[in-house]
């Protein structure tokens, strides 16, 4: 049985989402507000995090944000009643593997639930991929399995995803990439929402990488990237 931690501030809402996930076979810790949210998650372990985005106290970004911190690789999803875009980019840059606009279908939110469980488990992980040691990617040592990357004896932790990506781009390194690769490979599936995650994870290591000359990503319009190292 998957357990959820479901955040969500409003009572009558709250009791029937509870309800009908529990229907579906998911064990569920339901908070009121943003601080239970975060108290509960820290005192118990969750296979997937439902957070809404307007709650008082602590709001769906900020709990998310603290989620990360501790725990990247649980997935999440947002739900809010608001329909901006500024508010979908800024849940993309948390890392969010969904976003739902209220009211929704509560059926549409269980089948949003498989999708992203059933991605998580086809995900690369450390104990699918043999990998020995380190990797050098320029003047950079990539540790796969511990999440860490080091450059002049300076680590850094980086996130699960951010380590698969990572991964796949120096496996792929010195060539063009199609997008769409990239997105079933790792992501399961191509779609819009998918598409602005990877763009926020290859800005990300873009970041992490750019005190390294020899190592650029080039964006190659329509088609794909390049991730290259020179002398690599």
């Amino acid at each position: 049985m998957r357990r959820i931690l479901l955040a969500e501030d409003d009572q009558d809402f709250g009791i029937m989402l509870k309800q009908y996930l529990e229907l579906n076979k998911f064990d569920v810790q339901w908070a009121k507000d943003g601080e239970e949210a975060l108290s509960i998650f820290e005192t118990a372990e969750f296979d997937i995090c439902i957070l809404d985005v307007m709650m008082p106290k602590l709001d769906g970004f900020s709990v998310a944000k603290k989620i990360v911190q501790a725990h990247p690789e649980i997935p999440f999803l947002f739900l809010t009643a608001r329909k901006t875009k500024e508010d979908k980019i800024k849940g993309l840059k948390l890392g969010a593997d969904d976003y739902i606009v209220k009211p929704f279908e509560a059926e549409e939110l269980i089948l949003r639930l498989q999708n992203i469980i059933k991605r998580a488990k086809q995900q690369i992980t450390s104990e699918e991929i043999k990998i020995d040691g380190l990797i050098q990617i320029g003047n950079y040592q990539f540790d796969y399995h511990n999440l860490e990357l080091t450059r002049n004896e300076q680590t850094e932790k980086i996130t699960a995803k951010e380590a698969n990506v990572l991964l796949y781009l120096y496996q792929h390194r010195n060539q063009l990439i199609k997008r769409e690769a990239i997105l079933l490979d790792i992501w399961k599936k191509n779609d819009f929402f998918s598409g602005r995650s990877m763009d926020v994870f290859i800005t990300r290591i873009r970041k992490r990488l750019s005190n390294d000359p020899a190592i650029s990503i080039e964006s190659v319009r329509g088609i794909g990237l390049e991730f290259n190292i020179k002398n690599n």
